[in-house]
């Protein structure tokens, strides 16, 4: 299984982008998939997260009103719509997947998102 993210970019702060994170393989049958971000010097946190099936959301409180989890099933794809960008959202995003256990066990290569006036 491969993750793979797109829509990163230079947004100024109140700006609006959409994350994507395309998988592929032969089977992807994930339980749960996650948006995380990384900033230089910071550890990876949790961004949001959604239910395969079901679509339950979770966010983190910082994002809360702002960001949106979603998916599409078919395509084997979820998004990440982020609005009133701040220059705090700066940093590595990252998709992961959750298909067996607790803990992730894929990971996108990451896309930069750079919120800056």
């Amino acid at each position: 299984v491969q993750l793979v993210e797109s829509g990163g970019g230079l947004g100024q702060p109140g700006d609006s982008l959409r994350l994507s994170c395309a998988a592929s393989g032969r089977t992807f049958n994930p339980y749960y998939m996650g948006w995380f971000r990384q900033a230089p010097g910071n550890e990876r946190d949790f961004v949001a997260g959604i239910t395969w099936i079901g679509g339950m959301t979770h966010y983190a409180e910082s994002v809360k009103g702002r960001f949106t989890i979603s998916r599409d099933n078919v395509k084997n794809m979820v998004f990440l719509q982020m609005n009133s960008l701040e220059p705090g959202d700066t940093a590595v995003y990252y998709c992961g997947a959750k298909v067996g256990g607790s803990g992730y066990d894929y990971w996108g290569q990451g896309t930069q998102v750079t919120v800056s006036s």
